[in-house]
């Protein structure tokens, strides 16, 4: 494993306007969809958010299509037929009874977010979306796509972007944990965006720390090569893990899970837990990569 980090600069204010990720949007969202969305024990508010992603993405001129046995939302740019498409994704549902606002309802609305600058850009025909279902699970809905779903599109993979949990930091407070011991001290404070790769997955972390982009984002990325996730079987846990399975380019963008967030799996796990302005910054980081098309 090589492990990066970027340099931070100093932040400067960022333009609004309608081709700008929008903080107080992401609030709305995670407002909106940190419900109790488990599959099986809140189904009704599962479904619920099934169509609210549905309905969003429709809005951003974006063909859906519900899919599998897990009802995995599916969103494809109008022209894609035969083309490569980098996908962003995400988890839709909760653990039993949580509300879930970082797991995983700000990787939804960083998500949506992303649909809705690329909607009114000139970035978008090449990028879809996902919302997996089942990821509390064991990732059931993305072992479905990758092995059902995707080869069913019209479509080809570039390459999947996968957001699980981008919504907490801490600018003080206890020492981050991590999964691996061999890391720089200054990644020791809980404030960073971390981006996971693998193989040929492993040249958007060099788009990611030369980007230009939310200057102000601390960034740690991790390259990783072959079965180094079986010593690591943190790396195994979330949807960008049956795209590696078969051999498939996938990151993993997360601020660490339960590595940071004392609220994880908790009911605890609320809005108001969340730093917006960090979503905004990851937001604006991933429009930025994923505009520029496949590695």
């Amino acid at each position: 494993m090589w492990i990066r980090e970027r340099a931070v600069e100093e932040a400067t204010p960022l333009p609004h306007g309608a081709t700008q990720s929008d903080e107080v949007r992401l609030r709305q969202w995670v407002e909106h969809l940190a419900v109790p969305r488990h599959l099986f024990a809140n189904a009704r508010n599962n479904a619920w958010v099934r169509d609210e992603l549905g309905a969003a993405f429709e809005r951003y001129g974006l063909s859906v299509r519900i899919q599998g046995r897990y009802r995995n939302v599916v969103a494809l740019p109008r022209h894609a037929k035969g083309r490569p498409v980098t996908f962003v994704a995400a988890h839709y549902d909760s653990v039993p009874d949580c509300p879930g606002a970082d797991d995983n309802a700000s990787g939804l609305a960083v998500m949506l977010e992303c649909a809705r600058v690329l909607a009114q850009s000139d970035a978008g025909p090449h990028v879809g979306f996902i919302g997996f279902n089942a990821e509390e699970d064991g990732l059931l809905g993305s072992r479905d796509f990758v092995a059902h779903g995707l080869p069913a599109l019209p479509c080809q993979l570039g390459m999947a972007h996968v957001l699980e949990m981008v919504g907490f930091r801490k600018r003080s407070g206890p020492v981050q944990a991590l999964p691996f011991p061999w890391v720089p001290q200054s990644l020791r404070a809980p404030d960073f965006l971390g981006l996971v790769g693998k193989g040929r997955s492993n040249a958007i972390m060099d788009r990611a720390v030369n980007s230009t982009e939310s200057p102000g984002l601390r960034l740690m990325t991790a390259k990783t090569w072959g079965p180094l996730h079986v010593l690591l079987p943190d790396l195994m846990r979330s949807d960008h893990f049956p795209f590696w399975t078969a051999g498939k380019p996938a990151v993993l963008w997360t601020d660490t899970g339960n590595f940071r967030n004392p609220h994880y799996h908790c009911s605890t796990d609320t809005p108001d837990t969340l730093d917006y302005g960090f979503m905004r910054e990851v937001s604006v980081l991933l429009n930025a990569v994923v505009s520029k098309g496949v590695v």
